[in-house]
This record gives structure tokens, C-alpha cells and sequence, in this order.
């Protein structure tokens, strides 16, 4: 069976650590697809779960030399302490996908599972004891990701924090300390501490003069004084840098962490030999000197900007938490005739749940009792109220307004329309644009690259450079492996898709990843279906007409809407309720009525007070020879239009008329005209007749214009759109329509209620407001803009900062850049790439209602 699964990776520090876990994951036997997002810490995989298991997948990513986050949950078993054995228990709960251990222990009756986050759920685990026999003594507790990846983000922050202000604070006292012991030729290379020397005699007027006075008597003591300054710094501030790039060289890899443990490792150990066996360096003419501190600054500024970038990157995923907090936590629900309060996870398919004034609703389901009415603008940027009573959808995320009413609950846990757009916008983050991949190419080369221009910036230096050349040489060569940066190209792509899907979905627009994202790009033809897309896709009331009376007066039509509501109210043809919708709209009070007859494919009958009121169709009244009187020429007009006119008829004769049609949506029209502005050649595709997709045309703004096509062929009208034209998009229901969403280079899908996972498209509209596809489109161009921004900003960085590094402007401007300028250099320019790309939330669409 072939599945899609996420998997939280640890570990990573670059792009290339990325590709590093892609690689490894994409060769494992039973992998279909693997892609590793550095962005989101993410791995998406697909995989055949009758050859590999999630445990497997684990494995290879430590084999890789990551690992992946775990969690851990313990609870209790009724009777387990006379249980035979706890193997069938164990059996069961491994085998759900993302379990990785579980454990029983009979003495304590409860069972120790470790597991992958947001791949088991508490139900899960509960259902797999009770297949193996047994029944848990209390609620699973349900892991909450919100507080999950507050929690792991806040820990990580504040342990980034802490070595950071070691490194910091060593780095500053190492300056301090080694001032006295710098040379001319150190002077040269310092050209960050040149700059801060002045103010700290001043500040320091007293203490420099005795370490002058002490470095002159006792040089190699004050260095082992930095030497043992600096050992923390590497072993615990800097400690993962050093592991990782172990742990890279064990699995013949690089990444980040090579590049730094390289630089700063050499320019550690040069300082080690000028420390304990000075003689060396001084019997080959090179003068002693240590750079304790440098390795100190460069740890220290390279931590800082891992703790800017980790505070960033927070930001980027705050979408998904805001729709993670519209969960309410707890429900309250009828059974056996108490109301209850429970936790949402024990609620089930078929719940009656009772929500009060200003409550979040729990789940989705459909109201049985009461009305009111809800904010579904959290959901769908809605931002007016919508009126709900019995018979209607409500979502689960949502907030109640001042009614109260009770519903029947249709989709529970990940079956909600909430869990759906959570889980369809971690998809999208977690994927990457077809841009990706030629990054990926660089970054997985780039490591290599920059360590062999390296070598060769030393060798260069050793031989053609002033001497003494191998302190040159060594400084230019850590400087160069410190001031590449291969985490500013891995960010580039995937924090602006993080943050764009994630507006998108604040706004209603569900966009699958970053295919489709760049796709709009090409896109310069947009195809509407006609019927639930530009139409509202209901019968409604769009004329009511009444007839003259002998002295000239027209009958008033709240009177016709009300006697045709009270007839049509016994009925349930998708017309009569559109009458009766409309009377209920202008608050018309309905009468009772007696006597209701249907009259099938002609109207329906039956007595309201002492009137005999029929509303039927206007064929059955000519058959019947009843005058229409002037209404007879409005009723052909309209029914030439594609309308459906009924007449209102009281005692036998005609008093009104009332015209019933697939009304146009309220944003089809100011949403076509955008999307003209905007340079798109527009399509309208329907099956019926050319007059009436012809007249829906004209009424929105639309000139092309394919009638007459059924839904199996409008498939094939894309594809001979497609061969003419450079991108094309087809906007439809996702249901009737997802062949020709499917064939179109982007499909956009109108979202129905609660089904908001429509396979065939790459961008879901939630609530069917057109508007919102102008709001992808500008949205999508953004985003696009924002990773090309990125990228740029990524490359020529990398392109100028690392030939400058390697000193080629210092025969002619005498520029050499120190190692601590490096390291600070490149911890800003990824973090610019992620503050570039936080720039997206600020984004507002041309409709922002």
C-alpha cells in the first residue's frame, strides 16, 4: 500500500545536510519519493508500507548521521498483571505506522510506546490494545503539536542561547587577554580588533598596561591561559559543529558543520603548537602566535546567528499554529440524556454536541437543532457572519455567534475540515519548487567546492603570498572555509513557500506546494467553469414580476412570494426551496396550507385560507389555456436566456410570475475584471446551451465562450487549449470537474463545505470566492519574487564573499578579512534570507474585504 508519511529530522545545519537525508532516504528499498525540507526540519516520504517500515526510514536517517524527533507516551492496562504475556500486546501497537517501540510491563500493568510525532494518534493506540485484548484503564493521553512544537522550538532557543553567551563572553575576555600577545603580522589580520582596541584602552586603561607588562615575562603562560579559556568553548558551545562533521566524515559527507570544524579547528590547532611547542613554529621563521580568540568569535557569531535564524524561522511556520489553536479543547455532547463535557478526541461520528453563544465548534457536522450564526472567517477569510440553522454544515474552528444550537457530528479528529487544510499546508511547506532543484545540485557540490578552494587559498598564500606565508595561508584558508555559507541556499526556497502557503491559507487559498506556486508563473490562460463557479450552482429567485390588474395596479410580489412559498414549502424540488429561501429572505411570514397536491412535471397545488393557489410551470398553463396576460412575452424572454420562469396562479388566474435561475456569484464580475487588468485571457466552459453560457458571459465580462461540452470532454478542450497557449488554469467544483483540473498546468478547485481536500487541484479555493483567485495569483507572484530575491541575495553573496575571502583584493587594496569578520558575515546572510522572506506576511490581496 503506498502512503505518504512526514518525518521530523534532526541534526540538519544546512541545504546540504538536506540532500545528505534526501539521498539516503531516496535509495532505501521501498521509498518512492523522499524529499528533505531544511527549512521545516521535514522529511516527505512516499513509500510502499508493505516493503519499509517508518521504523526502517528512522534507521537510514540516523545511518545518515541524523536523527529524527521522538515521543514518548505511557499508560496504563486493565488486568495486564494476569495477563499470559504481553507479546500480542507489544505486536499490535508496533505495528501501527510511526510506532517505533512499545514496551509492556506486567508488574506496573502499562505499556511505554515511543513513537514519531503527529503519525499515532491516542486512538490509535487504543483501538490496537483493544485488538489485542485488552482495555486501557484511562484515556490515552492526545499529544497537542502546538504546545509539542512550542515546547521543542522554546528548548531550542534557549540552548542555543546558552552557548552562545559562553562562546560570547570567552570571545570578548580572549580579545581582552590576548591583546598584548598580538604581533604585527596578527595586527594585519585583526582588522576587527583594530577597531575595538581604542575604546578598551580607554575603558580598560588599567588592566591592559599589567598584561602588556605580564605577556612581556610570561608570553606562554598567558597563552595557555587562552588555550584553556577556549577548550569549553569547543567542546560544548561549538560541540555539535565538531560532531556533526565526525559524524559527516564517518558517512562520507559534508556540510556546514565540515566547514566550520575546519576552519576553526585549524586555526585551534595552529594556536595549540604555538602554545605547548612553540620551538617549531619560530625554528622555521614563523612567529608564535595564537588565535584562541578568533576560534572563540567565530563560534560565538556563527551560535548568534543560529539563535536569530531559530527565532526567525519560528515566524515563518505562525500560520499553522494559528489554525492549530482554532481547536477547541473540549465538547460538550448528549448521552443518556445528561450533557456532558469531554475531551474532542472522545467525540465520534454521530455525537450530538451542543455549542454555546461565543463557543468554538468542536468538529464538523451538521446542525439538527437551534440556529445562529458563525464566523468562518479564521477558515475562510469570510469576513461576514454566515446565518446557520437546521440542515447546514458547520466546521469544526469555527466561532459560534450569539445563538445556540445543537449538531450532529460528521467528521471527528483528522477527518475535519481543519486537520485537512492543517495537514494539506504542512504538505505544501514540507515540499519544494522545481527551482529547488538546481539549488540542491549547488549545495550538494558546494561543500567540496568551497573546501578545495580552501586548499588552494592556503597553498597560494604559503607560496606566492608575504610571509610569514603559513600564518597568512592559514588565516585566508580558515577565513574562506568560514565565510561560505550553504544554509543562506538552502533557505532561500523553502521559508518563503512556508510563509506564502501559509498566508494563502489565512485568506481561503489551500496551494498544494511549491509546483504550484511557480506554475502561476506561466500561467496566461484561466478557464471557468460555469455552473457552482461563476454561478452560485442553486436554483435561486432572480425576478419576481406581477401581473396588471383590470385598474391597473400590479400585484404587489411579497404578496406572490408569499403564497408561492406557502405551496412550495410541502415540496422538496430544488425549485420550491429556492421560493421558499427567497420568501424567508424579505422575512415574508409563510401561511399553512391544506390540501398540498405535487403535480409531477407540472407545479403543485393547494389551498392557503380560502385562496386555491397554484405554482406551476409555463407550459402546463398553456396546455391549460390560461391567459399570462403581458407575463406571457417575460416568461419567454427569459426562459430564451436559459431561465426558468413559474407562474403564480390563484383561482385560476395569473397574478405573478416568478423567475428561477443559477444566479451569478457576487465576485464573479469584480473578479473577472481583476484578472483582465492582470493580462489573462479568460474561457468560460459549460454544458449547456450557447444562449445561456453565452448570456452568463456577458454578464460577467467573459467574450470566449465553449458551450454545449460535456464533462467527459472538457478534459480534452484543455489539452487543445494547452497546445495553443503558454500555461492554462482551469478553475472548477473539484468533483464533476477534476479531469479537466488534472489536465490544466494549475487546477483550481472550489472547496464544498467541509471537503476541502480535492485531489485533482493544486490550489483549493475554500469558500468559492472568486476573488481568492486573484488572491492566489498575487499571492504566488510574491512569493515567486521572494524566493528569487533570496536566491540572488544567496548566491553572490557566496560569489563575492568567498574570492574575497581568499585575499584576492589584498594586492591591490591591502583588504584580508579576519575569520571573526567572516563568521559573522555568513551568520547574517542566512538570516537576511529568512527575514526577506518573514517580509511575506505582510501581504494583503487586492480584495482584502
Amino acid at each position: 500500500m503506498v502512503s505518504r508519511i512526514t518525518l521530523p529530522i534532526e541534526g540538519m545545519t544546512c541545504g546540504a545536510c538536506a540532500i545528505t537525508v534526501q539521498q539516503r532516504l531516496q535509495a532505501y528499498p521501498g521509498v518512492r519519493d523522499a524529499s528533505v525540507n531544511y527549512a521545516t526540519a521535514r522529511a516527505t516520504i512516499t513509500l510502499d508500507s508493505s516493503e519499509v517500515q517508518v521504523a526502517d526510514l528512522v534507521k537510514a536517517v540516523r545511518e545518515a548521521g541524523y536523527d529524527c524527533a521522538k515521543a514518548e507516551v505511557e499508560f496504563r492496562i486493565e488486568g495486564l498483571h494476569y495477563a499470559s504475556g504481553t507479546a500480542r500486546l507489544e505486536g499490535e501497537i508496533r505495528e501501527l505506522q510511526g510506532v517505533l517501540t512499545a514496551v509492556a510491563n506486567q508488574a506496573l500493568e502499562t505499556v511505554r510506546v515511543e513513537y514519531v510525532p503527529g503519525l499515532v494518534t491516542a486512538r490509535q493506540l487504543e483501538e490496537a490494545v483493544g485488538r489485542a485484548g485488552f482495555m486501557v484503564a484511562e484515556p490515552v493521553p492526545e499529544e497537542d503539536p502546538v504546545e509539542r512544537e512550542r515546547v521543542t522550538r522554546r528548548a531550542e532557543t534557549r540552548r542555543i542561547l546558552r552557548k552562545f553567551v559562553v562562546a560570547a563572553v570567552v570571545a570578548v575576555v580572549s580579545m581582552v587577554v590576548s591583546m598584548p600577545l598580538m604581533s604585527g603580522s596578527m595586527r594585519v589580520q585583526h582588522d576587527l580588533f583594530s577597531k575595538i582596541v581604542h575604546p578598551l584602552d580607554r575603558v580598560l586603561s588599567g588592566l591592559l598596561p599589567q598584561l602588556y607588562q605580564f605577556a612581556e615575562t610570561s608570553p606562554q603562560l598567558l597563552k595557555l591561559v587562552l588555550l584553556v579559556l577556549t577548550v569549553p568553548v569547543m567542546l560544548w558551545s561549538g560541540a555539535q559543529f565538531y560532531r556533526g562533521a565526525l559524524s559527516g566524515f564517518k558517512h562520507r559527507s559534508a556540510d556546514m558543520n565540515t566547514l566550520i570544524a575546519v576552519g576553526t579547528g585549524a586555526a585551534f590547532l595552529y594556536s595549540v603548537l604555538a602554545t605547548v611547542w612553540p620551538s617549531v613554529l619560530t625554528s622555521a621563521g614563523l612567529q608564535a602566535d595564537v588565535y584562541f580568540e578568533s576560534v572563540s568569535f567565530i563560534i560565538a557569531f556563527i551560535l548568534l546567528g543560529r539563535l536569530l535564524e531559530a527565532r526567525a524561522k519560528g515566524r515563518t511556520s505562525e500560520a499553522i499554529r494559528a489554525l492549530l489553536a482554532l481547536r477547541a479543547k473540549v465538547a460538550t455532547v448528549q448521552r443518556g440524556g445528561e450533557d456532558l463535557e469531554i475531551p474532542i478526541e472522545e467525540l465520534t461520528v454521530g455525537d450530538r454536541v451542543i455549542v454555546r453563544p461565543g463557543e468554538s465548534i468542536p468538529v464538523d457536522g451538521v446542525i439538527v437543532d437551534g440556529e445562529s450564526t458563525v464566523d468562518e472567517s479564521m477558515l475562510t477569510g469570510e469576513p461576514m457572519p454566515v446565518e446557520k440553522e437546521p440542515g447546514d454544515q458547520v466546521v469544526g474552528g469555527t466561532m459560534n455567534g450569539r445563538g445556540s444550537f445543537v449538531f450532529e457530528a460528521r467528521a471527528v479528529g483528522r477527518e475535519t475540515a481543519l486537520a485537512q487544510i492543517v495537514r494539506l499546508v504542512e504538505e505544501a511547506q514540507g515540499g519544494k519548487a522545481p527551482v529547488q532543484a538546481l539549488v540542491d545540485k549547488v549545495a550538494g557540490v558546494f561543500v567540496p567546492i568551497v573546501i578545495a578552494v580552501a586548499i588552494a587559498t592556503f597553498v597560494l598564500w604559503f607560496v606566492l603570498g608575504p610571509q610569514p606565508g603559513l600564518v597568512f595561508g592559514t588565516v585566508a584558508m580558515v577565513t574562506v572555509l568560514v565565510i561560505a555559507c550553504p544554509c543562506a541556499l538552502g533557505l532561500a526556497t523553502p521559508t518563503a513557500i512556508m510563509v506564502g502557503t501559509g498566508k494563502g491559507a489565512q485568506y481561503g487559498v489551500l496551494i498544494r506546494g511549491g509546483e504550484a506556486l511557480e506554475a502561476l508563473q506561466r500561467i496566461d490562460t484561466i478557464v471557468f467553469d460555469k455552473t457552482g463557479t461563476i454561478t452560485l450552482g442553486k436554483p435561486t429567485v432572480t425576478h419576481v414580476l406581477g401581473a396588471k390588474r383590470a385598474d391597473g395596479s400590479v400585484v404587489a410580489g411579497s404578496q406572490i412570494l408569499t403564497l408561492a412559498a406557502a405551496v412550495e414549502a410541502r415540496s422538496e424540488h430544488p425549485i420550491a426551496q429556492a421560493v421558499v429561501r427567497k420568501a424567508k429572505e424579505r422575512a415574508s411570514e409563510i401561511p399553512q396550507v391544506e390540501r398540498f397536491v405535487a403535480m409531477e412535471g407540472r407545479g403543485a397545488r393547494a389551498l392557503v385560507g380560502k385562496y386555491l393557489v397554484e405554482v406551476i410551470s409555463v407550459r402546463h398553463a398553456r396546455e391549460r389555456n390560461i391567459d399570462m396576460g403581458s407575463l406571457g412575452k417575460d416568461a419567454d424572454k427569459h426562459i430564451l436566456a436559459g431561465r426558468s420562469p413559474i407562474l403564480v396562479v390563484v383561482n385560476d388566474t395569473v397574478q405573478g410570475l416568478l423567475v428561477v435561475a443559477d444566479a451569478v456569484k457576487p465576485s464573479a464580475k469584480v473578479a473577472i475584471e481583476r484578472l483582465k487588468e492582470m493580462g489573462f485571457e479568460l474561457h468560460l466552459l459549460s454544458g449547456d446551451s450557447k444562449v445561456a453560457a453565452g448570456l452568463v458571459g456577458k454578464e460577467v465580462g467573459i467574450d470566449r465562450v465553449i458551450a454545449e461540452v460535456a464533462p467527459a470532454d472538457k478534459a480534452a478542450e484543455i489539452r487543445r487549449l494547452r497546445d495553443n497557449r503558454v500555461g492554462v488554469a482551469m478553475v472548477g467544483d473539484g468533483i464533476n470537474d477534476a479531469p479537466a483540473l488534472a489536465e490544466a498546468d494549475v487546477g483550481f478547485a472550489i472547496g464544498t463545505g467541509t471537503d476541502v481536500a480535492v485531489e485533482a487541484s493544486d490550489i483549493t479555493l475554500i469558500r468559492g470566492d472568486l476573488r481568492t483567485v486573484v488572491t492566489a495569483i498575487e499571492l504566488s507572484r510574491k512569493t515567486m519574487k521572494t524566493i528569487r530575491m533570496n536566491l540572488f541575495f544567496a548566491f553572490i553573496y557566496n560569489v563575492l564573499g568567498i574570492p574575497i575571502a581568499a585575499g584576492v583584493l589584498y594586492p591591490f587594496l591591502g583588504i584580508l578579512l579576519s575569520p571573526v569578520v567572516a563568521s559573522a558575515a555568513m551568520a547574517m546572510s542566512s538570516l537576511s534570507v529568512v527575514i526577506n522572506s518573514l517580509r511575506l506576511r505582510r501581504f494583503t490581496p487586492s480584495f482584502s474585504s
